[in-house]
């Protein structure tokens, strides 16, 4: 790496660095690397086949994948609990929000999760690289299953605290 490139700390994408943008949020990544979650999800706020298929998906990826730094340990674990209901509880898209609100009032300490060393090649750039509103979806599914895969030591933990609201 480069004095010209910039590495996310969380996925590892690499971007040519941009002085211009800014990150102060709490999510372990670059300003490089907000900037194209942030063209995703503008993407999915103006398409309803990728927000109502997607856009869950995308969210809680995005926060588990850049876990670490600043981020909150209810954060990932909220954003863990929304990959173990679309993938383990295989619940309808549109009722994980519901149990991630009952989820995150439930609890006043969460576990300290601590983040897997890699997850996976995939990143949100794989995302905003999609051909159609189609291939955007597939690429989400692709991505949030290889993270969630990667938080494999923790499913165990993140069912039990699941199971205790469900």
């Amino acid at each position: 790496m480069n004095s010209m490139e910039s590495k996310c700390p969380g996925c590892g994408l690499m971007m040519p660095a941009d002085p211009q943008l800014a990150y102060d949020g709490y999510y372990n990544c670059t300003a490089e690397c907000w900037s194209v979650y942030a063209e995703v999800l503008a993407f999915e706020y103006g398409n309803i086949v990728a927000f109502s298929q997607a856009h869950q998906l995308t969210v809680d990826t995005y926060a588990v994948q850049h876990a670490g730094g600043r981020h909150k340990a209810k954060s990932v674990a909220v954003h863990l609990a929304g990959l173990y209901a679309a993938y383990e509880l295989e619940m309808p898209r549109p009722q994980i929000p519901k149990l991630l609100q009952t989820f995150a009032n439930h609890y006043t300490n969460f576990p300290d999760l601590t983040p897997p060393p890699d997850t996976g090649s995939l990143t949100i750039l794989d995302v905003a690289l999609a051909e159609d509103q189609l291939d955007h979806v597939t690429q989400v599914k692709r991505w949030s299953q290889q993270v969630w895969h990667a938080w494999g030591d923790h499913h165990a933990a993140v069912a039990a605290l699941v199971a205790e609201v469900v």
